[in-house]
């Protein structure tokens, strides 16, 4: 602690933001925390070992990937591309790659590892210093063997990033200095040297050595290096070792992948478009006629900051603006001003509070919506339908459907495991594990039900809390702790005197609402009860339908249209919200989502101290149904109604 105490604020910012990631993307290595070497004075990274990197389950091709390993390619080309986009959307830049970064689970799945990630970045400062060490300028020379004793360890920088690294350490280079700056095309550069080195075997670092090292030497003499014609040289030569390896079949993948290594990051493709035709690629070789889809794909034109992931912190991460360019209509049909600046981080909540918000129907479901869960780059949605819906979160389409369950489906989550599933529950005492890898199946990879008795109406809500349990909600008044691995059921937890409606888990602590009126805390450690909330106030004999479980604070919707609020698990507040029965709550930072029976969605701020906390209405939704979910992620606001519709309201584009 007192190491990061000594830390600038703004590197240990960087360094909260890089650990957020890792607990938040699935394609990501967990990261298990930091280890301080106080002798030396090194902070260590400390990320999860899965099972190997990409060529091990490839195979360890010398010459290339294998024509009958092309379903296996394109799969694991997609997920590798998944990661980094995932971190795109995050505001992060990998910077540099190596074959290594992408590791294997048990399940033969990717996932990138960040702390791979800094040792590949490590070994170019290392070559960068060996060579440069003590000298403001770099000879065309030494530029060359730079280059090559990067690419000799399977490491790819792309021109400007190493260009950057040049420059951030005062040594400039004899032929004069890049002029691209670093952005998203610069991991579209790394990113198809890896998967060109799958491809073509360990001939595509010995070509990028053989043709660049010898050229930069000869251009030495009169420091006339021309970048962008060697970049052409060497796509002309990947292409042709492209076509001798692996034929006309994958000609339009050659292409984009030529493209990726063009000199002027601009004429790179998007990571989203080389994902699609990797796509293509495992449609074509599994028969799969499923459209799958992937998160928000940021443009470089929408960002003008990156965090670049090198030293764990490189270029700062400001809040930008971008200019509006395009002229956009309200609800009247006339033209907004645009002169107006568009803060591209705008809360959901200021965005209603001024009115610019738009929102999109989503249709699908046959029956009352009942539940939302986000991961993977999907939404999904639980309804009476006895279905669970996968949309996609780029244009908001329905791309699956999972099906199996008999009875209504209560609840829905998404469980980031090894394996990423989408896990529901319904009104039978079913619970259903579906993978969420594409393709996706149309059999559950798991079910078990709970054992029924007169008292039962199957569950009513589900959570995990990251200790590898599920945890369910029940009509027959139980908690129940059920191990993901297997499907056993490792612990009941008995106490409340009606159906268990809502559970929420934070902070080692399990809360479960109940129709009885109380909230339950129990351990997540050996699932002991701690304490019971509600049971001492006045008018709290009305069923708890909803929990929020945010840092310190408590937030539980009620029956009768009130929500009550307990900081550190003291009750601090009540408010009357709803002329009815509240059925979803969600909070998003300070703002506090609310909607039930009257049809309205509140938005409130909440605010206050370690003495007081209140709320104050901001903003409210009219809608024509019943508001049975309600959903907040990256600036969208979902809205499940009992007519079967799904509402996103959002801002900008």
């Amino acid at each position: 602690m007192d190491f990061l105490n000594g830390m600038k604020e703004e590197k240990r910012d960087e360094l909260g933001f890089i650990l957020k990631i890792c607990s938040k993307q699935g394609r990501i290595c967990k990261g298990c925390g930091l280890w301080c070497d106080l002798e030396d004075g090194v902070l260590y990274f400390v990320c999860e070992r899965l099972n190997g990197n990409v060529l091990d389950m490839l195979g360890e091709f010398e010459n290339g990937l294998r024509k009958d390993g092309l379903s296996s390619f394109a799969m694991i080309g997609m997920e590798m591309y998944e990661a980094v986009i995932g971190l795109h959307l995050e505001g992060l830049i990998v910077g540099s790659l190596g074959v290594s970064c992408f590791e294997l689970d048990g399940f033969g799945h990717v996932s990138l590892s960040l702390s791979e990630v800094l040792v590949v970045r490590r070994a170019i400062y290392e070559g960068v210093m060996e060579l440069g060490s003590g000298e403001k300028s770099l000879s065309v020379q030494k530029l060359g063997r730079l280059v090559g004793e990067i690419l000799k360890k399977e490491v790819f920088v792309s021109p400007e990033v190493l260009f950057g690294i040049l420059k951030r350490e005062g040594i400039e280079v004899e032929c004069g200095s890049i002029r691209y700056p670093i952005g998203l095309g610069s991991d579209v550069w790394t990113l198809a040297c890896t998967v060109l080195r799958m491809l073509i075997g360990k001939e595509f670092f010995e070509e990028l050595v053989d043709r660049v090292d010898p050229i930069i030497s000869k251009r030495s003499e009169d420091s006339n290096l021309d970048c962008s014609g060697l970049c052409t040289g060497l796509m002309e030569k990947v292409s042709s070792l492209l076509e001798s390896k692996t034929g006309e079949e994958l000609k339009s993948m050659h292409q984009m992948l030529c493209r990726s290594l063009s000199f002027d990051p601009g004429n790179r493709p998007h990571a989203i478009d080389m994902w699609k035709s990797l796509r293509d690629l495992l449609i074509r070789h599994q028969h799969d006629t499923s459209v799958l889809s992937l998160g928000e794909a940021i443009h470089e034109e929408n960002k003008e900051h990156f965090r670049v992931l090198g030293e764990l912190c490189w270029v700062p991460m400001k809040r930008s603006t971008l200019k509006k360019t395009e002229s956009a209509e309200n609800s009247s049909g006339e033209n907004q001003d645009q002169s107006d600046d568009v803060r591209l981080d705008k809360d959901i909540a200021e965005a209603l509070v001024e009115e610019k918000v738009k929102f999109k129907e989503m249709q699908g479901h046959i029956d009352s919506v009942t539940g939302f869960a986000i991961g993977g780059g999907f939404l999904f949605s639980s309804s009476f339908d006895k279905t669970v819906q996968v949309w996609s979160l780029q244009d908001f389409s329905q791309i699956h459907t999972f099906k199996g369950h008999e009875h209504k489906v209560m609840a829905v989550i998404y469980v980031d495991e090894e394996l990423p599933l989408c896990i529901s529950g319904d009104g039978g005492g079913g619970i259903f594990l579906w993978s969420t890898s594409a393709p996706m199946g149309k059999e559950p990879l798991k079910k078990w039900y709970e054992q029924k008795d007169w008292r039962y109406s199957g569950i009513h809500a589900l959570t995990t809390a990251g200790n590898g349990y599920l945890y369910t909600g029940s009509g027959d008044r139980s908690v129940k702790a059920w191990s993901l691995q297997d499907g056993t059921l490792s612990c009941i937890m008995d106490g409340h005197k009606s159906v268990v409606s809502t559970l929420a888990a934070h902070d080692g602590v399990l809360y479960s609402g109940s129709w009885d009126g109380t909230i339950r805390l129990w351990s997540l450690t050996d699932h002991s009860p701690l304490t019971v909330l509600g049971n001492d106030l006045p008018g709290t004999a009305t069923s708890v339908l909803s929990l929020i479980a945010n840092q310190n604070i408590l937030v539980a919707a009620l029956e009768n249209g009130q929500i009550k609020v307990w900081r550190d698990d003291v009750f601090k507040k009540s408010t009357q919200c709803h002329s009815g029965a509240i059925l979803a709550c969600v909070m998003e930072g300070k703002w506090l989502f609310t909607g039930g029976w009257d049809k309205i969605v509140n938005v409130q701020e909440l605010f206050g101290d370690e003495f007081q906390v209140d709320t104050r209405p901001v903003a409210s939704i009219q809608g024509s149904s019943v508001v049975t979910a309600l959903l907040c992620w990256q600036g969208k606001l979902f809205i499940g109604h009992g007519d079967r519709t799904i509402k996103v309201y959002y801002h900008g584009k």
